[in-house]
């Protein structure tokens, strides 16, 4: 599954209080499309879709690649390498970007999945899909959490906007039952720390999902490299940490 997928495994224990805050159902700039809510239709024309993602809080030009370390407080650890190929899946008539996310433990394959994004004309960064496998003992034990918009009835969703304002909130996936994570913007202007250095200006948004409503993360984006830091603040403690970032060409 994508990194940012919420989820009951290994989540990060966080100090942050922060609230609830009001929807806002379309990007900032006058930009003419409205970012999904819920289960809410969407239609999307491949003609207001761009070849990049240069989102400046999630680039993805082929080659980029993140190495993070997920974690818990008994120690449990897991390395997951995230590369941006370039390769393009075409989805609902657009050619979206492929994204490679592989997470191993003590040096075994624990997941090995195809997240598909694609940027529009605005800058939103749309979500279209993810093939995943979960593997034991080197064997495929589920390919739950798959899905590809346009079939039986999934939705794509926004995994960024184009011009994150405190108080949006989003959709950034739908597929009943399986993928109905949403996403909102908490502030602008935080702060953080992992191995891979100091960032400032960061990107801080809530994500959670109806289906599990006990969990709930805290995510970290910084501008011109992306996501940096996952805490978990509800539904099991862990913490995912940036360890090195190569951008792409």
């Amino acid at each position: 599954m994508r990194r940012d997928r919420i989820r009951t495994g290994i989540l990060a224990a966080s100090t942050l209080v922060l609230g609830m805050l009001p929807t806002a159902s379309a990007a900032g700039g006058g930009c003419p499309i409205d970012l999904p809510q819920g289960d809410d239709p969407v239609a999307l024309d491949p003609a207001d879709f761009v070849a990049e993602v240069d989102n400046p809080y999630w680039p993805m030009a082929p080659g980029t690649r993140w190495v993070y370390r997920e974690s818990d407080p008994r120690g449990n650890a897991q390395e997951v390498v995230v590369t941006v190929t370039d390769r393009t899946k075409e989805i609902l008539g657009i050619e979206a970007t492929v994204v490679h996310d592989v997470v191993r433990e003590h040096g075994e394959l624990v997941e090995n999945t195809f997240d598909w994004y694609a940027q529009d004309v605005c800058g939103n960064v749309w979500y279209l899909g993810e093939k995943t496998k979960e593997y034991e003992n080197a064997e495929v034990v589920s390919t739950a959490g798959s899905w590809e918009a346009g079939v039986d009835g999934a939705m794509a969703g926004v995994i960024m906007p184009a011009d994150p304002q405190v108080g949006m909130t989003y959709r950034q996936e739908h597929y009943a039952g399986e993928a109905e994570d949403a996403g909102a913007i908490l502030s602008l202007d935080e702060q953080a720390q992992t191995k891979a250095g100091h960032f400032a200006g960061v990107l801080l948004t809530k994500d959670f999902t109806p289906l599990h409503p006990r969990i709930l993360e805290y995510k970290l984006y910084a501008p011109g490299v992306g996501p940096v830091l996952v805490l978990g603040v509800s539904g099991g403690p862990g913490r995912e940490d940036l360890v090195s970032f190569t951008p792409g060409a």
